[in-house]
């Protein structure tokens, strides 16, 4: 089965070499020489080389170039997994299996962006690591491969995409060889249980400690590393944040957004229903004790 690959970030790199690992026929690679939109880019080409594998890199996946080179390899499947914009009618007809994508959520519920984010930010309990055959729509084509997996409270963006790339890889293992003689199943999606979670914007990651303690927690676990962090403003610069703690305390007449504890390792601010603690070292000038942020 010959397989085109399409990819650019950290999960593609997993899943191709995984698939090398499998002695899968990858007839080619899609990817990008660089990518300032993905914080987690992740550089094929070694790999390609290594294994002698053709590569080529791609600005426009739905370009004449590009579909002239994935048509002269002969592809059974495309396997597009991690890329960031939409795939169009020509190349999806392209081949005989179609084109596979990739979606970290239980479809049909949560298409669209920022799959892990939002799940975080929203306080999930469960997701899903969902492949499925690509359509001209929003992740909305029928399931090939789909399992549950548990949203720890202690889980971050790290953590949680480690988890995602592990059960996504023992899929692979078990769909493959279905694809390959034929015994993959479809399974529609029931599309009137799907919502779309949109773009997320600069504003989205900004820190209001109007917000819940919980809320606050979870928006700054959810942009860890390998994301950007969380940010608030602090006289007129932004300040990073990547871990906090929720506090216990039995505060509740004090203001939200009130400075309680403040050093060069975290400070401690009253929020809408509690206290948090945000970790960081990046302060040039600490606020005092008892000031507003």
């Amino acid at each position: 089965m010959r397989i085109v690959f399409i990819g650019t970030v950290e999960f593609s790199k997993k899943t191709l070499e995984k698939l090398i690992d499998m002695q899968a026929e990858i007839v080619g690679v899609c990817t990008k020489e660089q990518s300032s939109f993905n914080s987690d880019f992740a550089d094929l080409t070694p790999t390609c080389q290594e294994n002698k594998i053709p590569f080529a890199f791609v600005e426009d996946i739905n370009a004449k170039d590009t579909i002239e080179w994935i048509t002269d390899l002969n592809p059974d499947v495309i396997f597009c997994f991690g890329w960031s914009s939409l795939i169009k009618k020509e190349l999806l007809h392209l081949a005989p299996l179609g084109v596979i994508g990739y979606h970290p959520a239980k479809l049909p519920q949560n298409r669209g962006r920022h799959p892990l984010i939002w799940a975080l930010v929203l306080g999930l309990k469960e997701s899903a690591s969902t492949f499925f055959f690509m359509t001209e729509g929003v992740d909305d084509g029928d399931i090939l491969s789909q399992k549950n997996f548990e949203i720890l409270d202690k889980d971050d963006a790290q953590s949680l995409y480690t988890k995602v790339v592990d059960i996504a890889i023992s899929q692979i293992e078990e769909f493959v060889s279905e694809l390959q003689n034929g015994t993959y199943k479809r399974v529609p999606q029931n599309h009137n249980e799907a919502n779309v979670w949109r773009k997320r914007g600069k504003k989205d990651g900004e820190i209001d400690f109007r917000m819940s303690s919980r809320a606050i927690y979870n928006l700054i676990r959810a942009l860890s590393k390998p994301y950007i962090g969380a940010h608030l403003l602090y006289k007129g610069k932004e300040i990073i944040f990547h871990k906090s703690q929720i506090v216990e305390t039995n505060l509740y007449n004090i203001e939200s957004g009130k400075v309680l504890e403040s050093n060069h390792e975290y400070i401690v601010v009253k929020t809408y229903d509690g206290v948090i603690k945000l970790f960081n070292d990046e302060f040039t000038e600490l606020p005092k004790v008892g000031a507003y942020l």
